[in-house]
């Protein structure tokens, strides 16, 4: 059985891994990013009108202010967009998707190996502290890949424009001075990376606290007198 220490050890490690998860989950259900624009008919010049786009990961929102004409409100649901506007953009949020499914995964398998050595001493397998090093490393890389996809494909891309456009069909029109601001489900992304490798330093501290306690007490018998080791 593993000492109490141990177990208090990985089952905070369990803990951190958990609440990431819980953080990201949240992040899914949340605004990602607003994008706005300045609107008008393609037969005028005249950039009077306004789009705003709301993202959340899985919907989105679209406010219109005589763009073409009067206001309205309308939601989408972003894959269903993609798949319309298809290109880069549908490629890009994809990824990020795969990016997210994989991070979720990565922690799950964190998880399960902390709660495995908080019963058990697995130690020199890769169900031991390596085990946790690897899947929580993963998971904050990727998570960090995460930030950096999203936010090309919503600032380079021309997701926003066409989803406009795509309810503008009857009557097209001209967009220009798009300016995208990330929202607290971006933001909550980086808090998941900063738990997973918060899990990673926790193992590491019971890992070098083992390390040196083994050295200590080797060291009584590396010191010892050649005569008293031969005796």
């Amino acid at each position: 059985m593993p000492s109490r220490q141990k177990t208090l050890y990985f089952l905070s490690s369990t803990l951190v891994t958990a609440i990431s998860v819980g953080v990201l989950g949240y992040g899914l259900s949340t605004n990602w990013a607003i994008v706005t624009m300045d609107c008008a008919r393609s037969d005028n010049n005249l950039f009077n009108g306004t789009a705003e786009v709301i993202y959340t990961f899985f919907n989105g929102t679209l406010t219109r202010d005589s763009c073409p004409s009067f206001g309205s409100r309308d939601t989408f649901e972003v894959f269903a967009m993609l798949a319309k506007i298809g290109g880069s953009s549908l490629a890009l949020h994809s990824l990020v998707m795969c990016l997210l499914v994989l991070c979720f995964l990565f922690s799950a398998a964190s998880i399960l190996i902390s709660l495995y050595n908080s019963i058990s001493n697995p130690y020199e397998t890769y169900m031991g502290p390596v085990g946790i090093y690897a899947s929580s490393c993963l998971s904050a890389c990727l998570s960090v890949l995460v930030l950096i996809v999203f936010v090309l494909n919503v600032t380079f891309t021309n997701l926003a424009e066409e989803t406009v456009r795509n309810f503008t069909q009857a009557i097209p029109v001209e967009l220009k001075n798009k300016s995208a601001e990330m929202q607290l489900g971006y933001y909550l992304v980086i808090p998941y990376a900063v738990l997973s490798l918060l899990a990673v330093g926790v193992t590491y501290m019971y890992d070098h606290t083992t390390y040196t306690h083994r050295r200590e007490q080797q060291k009584p018998t590396e010191d010892a007198p050649k005569e008293i080791m031969m005796y």
